[in-house]
């Protein structure tokens, strides 16, 4: 393995941070946590933008000018895809091509890779005028999803989402737009993809 890695994180708003500082997004906190854990890491490179849809980082990784081959690759899209009503079909096929996509990037080390399941926004305030029963239906269909290609692949998949749903009673857990989530939230998925990511490289 590299004495230095390098990580590679695909993603929307919730890989990006939205509404929280730069350093307390997840793909950040996971590299600190590595980092305190003795692993030499560099920053982490984020291909990632609030309200994107699996096309839209289709085509952002297609104009954009990336490593060859990253040490550790992470996946989590699909909220926007069911935010604005898009199918199931079109989500099936596009995350199955992102997923190879991000195989790929690892040099096609499949445990290299880690996907994420989408948080459920319908929890917080912001939806609040919004059937959040019929939100959390729709989420749970895009993460059975991704679930099943993670399986298929012999990705690692790391279950965030009824953590998630706890913002329905804790609001620390959000940030101050109310839709997105706090540095305490994004740490906890830290924690969990840092351990994923020890027990890879420590073998």
């Amino acid at each position: 393995m590299a004495s230095t890695y390098s990580y590679l994180a695909l993603g929307d708003s919730y890989t990006i941070g939205e509404g929280v500082p730069v350093y307390d997004n997840f793909p950040y906190q996971t590299v600190q946590l590595l980092r305190k854990a003795g692993y030499a890491f560099y920053a982490p490179e984020i291909m990632a933008k609030t309200g994107w849809t699996t096309d839209e980082l289709q085509s952002a990784i297609a104009a954009s000018r990336l490593l060859p081959v990253y040490d550790v690759v992470s996946l989590l899209i699909g909220v926007n895809n069911q935010y604005r009503g898009r199918s199931i079909q079109e989500y099936t096929q596009q995350f199955e091509a992102l997923l190879q996509q991000a195989i790929g990037f690892a040099g096609n080390k499949k445990e290299h890779v880690f996907v994420l399941s989408i948080p459920d926004w319908g929890v917080t305030p912001f939806a609040k005028d919004r059937n959040s029963a019929t939100i959390a239906h729709e989420i749970d269909s895009f993460n059975a999803v991704n679930k099943l290609f993670a399986e298929k692949y012999g990705v690692h998949y790391i279950d965030i989402t009824p953590g998630t749903r706890l913002a329905a009673h804790d609001l620390s857990l959000l940030a101050t737009d109310q839709l997105h989530y706090s540095g305490k939230e994004h740490a906890r998925w830290a924690i969990k993809l840092s351990e994923a990511i020890q027990q890879l490289i420590s073998k």
